[in-house]
């Protein structure tokens, strides 16, 4: 099957936005084995648009739309849509019942313009989106030379819309008739991305049923599974078979499945413990303390947390020893996440020191990053080297905070 994406919008065009939905559907296509062959940003022009999707519904098997589906004039997806094969938009009542319950669900009255969302062409079908108020539009349009048609999905432009209406409502149109797919991803940390190729052996072998992909970013490792078959069942079977072998090979660096971050699975840790945190940053500019509360619930188990820089910390430390000439080392981890701990009155208190203004690239050996754990009993540091920019250093850092006190929990829980 060959596909193309097609971005709609003015501001993409001239340069206000990032087109960063045609990338990541072309690498969740290409994980299904879909070619994407073509992309294209088109601005909000009527004629253009329906002389682009004349254009792409011949020479492609699959047209993505993202964009242009909102309520204002300049939305115009739906209506090159219906010109492109000659018919009229009609009202989709349960999209219209769905818009207004939303509405009524916020306690604001619906702007009668927004009627225009449940409007698809005659034919077509709408997608409901459970995130947002524009509901998505699956067309399939005739083509020449006996080809089979073209399937066009439209989709809402804003990514936390478009991502769960292709996962849930489009990639599964995308099975072969004959077979079914199905995906599952697992995350891992503290582990690169060939070590863990080198693990998993003939897991990730190419032409292996279910195929296993390895993917990075910011020191986190997704593996993806894709399996087919002839039923849910055979497929969920594999996938099952898979995580069995996974888990023997790499087990200790598995953290969650699918969309989980580690700040997730501490979370969830610390309230089947019904334990708290407190964080000391040092050089973070707080991303630690950001990343746990932007999870729900989180704000149960913080007991607060403090955010400061190299500098600060280094004059403090200048004044109690009375030496200008020092550096920061674990034991100031260490000592940092203790004094966190008593301030606070929690149970874990993780520190973190990280100089984002050493010149890493001039210097001789790689710069060293610090997290310490403190709780009863418990003082643990790791030092960490770091040879990538200051933006995936924080986040890596951080990370690898969370992933020492996941850790940490985890043994606690099986102790008991």
């Amino acid at each position: 099957m060959q596909a193309e994406i097609i971005a709609l919008g003015s501001e993409l065009t001239n340069g206000e936005k990032l087109d960063t939905n045609s990338q990541w559907l072309s690498t969740e296509l290409a994980a299904t084995g879909i070619s994407t062959h073509f992309h294209t940003t088109i601005a909000d022009h009527i004629d253009e648009i329906v002389d682009q999707l004349r254009l792409s519904s011949q020479r492609s098997d699959l047209v993505l739309i993202t964009g242009g589906l909102g309520p204002t004039l300049d939305d115009l997806t739906r209506q090159a849509m219906a010109e492109l094969i000659g018919t009229d938009l009609v009202l989709d009542q349960e999209s219209l019942h769905t818009i207004e319950s939303m509405f009524q669900k916020r306690s604001r009255e619906m702007p009668e313009r927004n009627r225009i969302q449940a409007m698809v062409p005659q034919g077509a079908e709408a997608i409901q989106n459970l995130h947002g108020t524009a509901p998505g539009i699956w067309m399939q349009v005739p083509r020449t030379d006996s080809k089979p048609d073209c399937c066009i999905a439209a989709m809402p432009g804003v990514p936390s819309e478009m991502k769960p209406m292709f996962f849930q409502s489009i990639l599964p149109r995308l099975s072969h008739e004959s077979n079914i797919i199905r995906f599952a991803r697992i995350n891992c940390f503290g582990v690169g991305e060939s070590k863990t190729e080198e693990l998993l052996g003939d897991i990730t072998s190419r032409g292996r049923d279910p195929e296993v992909g390895i993917t990075a970013h910011e020191a986190t490792i997704t593996l993806r599974i894709k399996a087919m078959g002839e039923s849910v069942e055979a497929c969920e079977q594999k996938i099952s078979e898979t995580y069995e072998l996974i888990h023997e090979r790499i087990g200790e660096f598995i953290f969650g499945y699918e969309d989980e971050e580690l700040e997730h699975i501490v979370v969830a840790l610390l309230g089947q413990q019904e334990q708290t945190l407190a964080t000391c940053e040092c050089g973070t500019g707080g991303l630690l303390s950001y990343r746990f509360n932007d999870v729900a619930s989180s704000a149960n188990f913080y007991a607060g947390g403090t955010v400061s820089t190299i500098q600060s910390v280094l004059n403090q430390k200048a004044q109690q020893t009375g030496n200008n000439q020092i550096t920061l080392d674990a034991s100031d981890a260490i000592s940092l996440a203790k004094a966190t701990r008593e301030k606070y009155a929690s149970d874990f208190a993780l520190s973190i020191i990280l100089d984002v203004n050493q010149s890493w690239q001039e210097s001789e050996n790689a710069p060293q990053a610090f997290v310490a754990l403190a709780a009863e009993g418990v003082e643990l540091v790791e030092e960490i080297g770091l040879t990538v920019n200051r933006a995936i250093a924080k986040s890596r850092v951080t990370k690898a905070a969370l992933n020492l006190l996941r850790r940490t929990l985890i043994s606690s829980a099986d102790e008991k």
